[in-house]
């Protein structure tokens, strides 16, 4: 059985993680459709970039299983984490001739898609196997 799931990746997103994985935690294990929908109306800035990388992540879907129709896919988000990325490190002036550092922080999204259809016929061999 071929591996159904899609990975999209989105690196140096200049937000700090802890903004991003707000969002990330919206649509973590929720279908697409219903995903999409929340980040469509979701106001806090991330949404916007992950909702992006959400359509991403279908296309490749799409790519890697052509002989398969997306709407009798069921698909959802099976995996959606934020880790760190680079940090820039700025000097803001301070009273009495110090200063203090500003961490300006970024972040890379990993998103990985997969089928509910798939998913379960993956635990149906697992089971007879056994």
């Amino acid at each position: 059985m071929a591996n159904m799931e899609a990975v999209a990746k989105l690196n140096n997103v200049s937000t700090s993680p802890r903004k991003m994985r707000v969002v990330a935690d919206l649509v973590r294990g929720q279908r697409v459709n219903n995903a999409l929908n929340v980040l469509k109306f979701e106001s806090k800035q991330g949404a916007a970039r992950i909702e992006k990388l959400l359509l991403s992540a279908i296309s490749n879907w799409q790519i890697k299983n052509e002989d398969q129709k997306l709407e009798e896919a069921d698909l959802y988000v099976k995996e959606i984490f934020v880790d760190s990325g680079r940090m820039l490190k700025r000097l803001r002036p301070a009273p009495q001739g110090r200063a203090h550092r500003i961490r300006k922080r970024s972040n890379h999204v990993t998103l990985i898609v997969d089928s509910y259809n798939t998913a379960e016929i993956v635990e149906e061999t697992e089971n007879s196997e056994n």
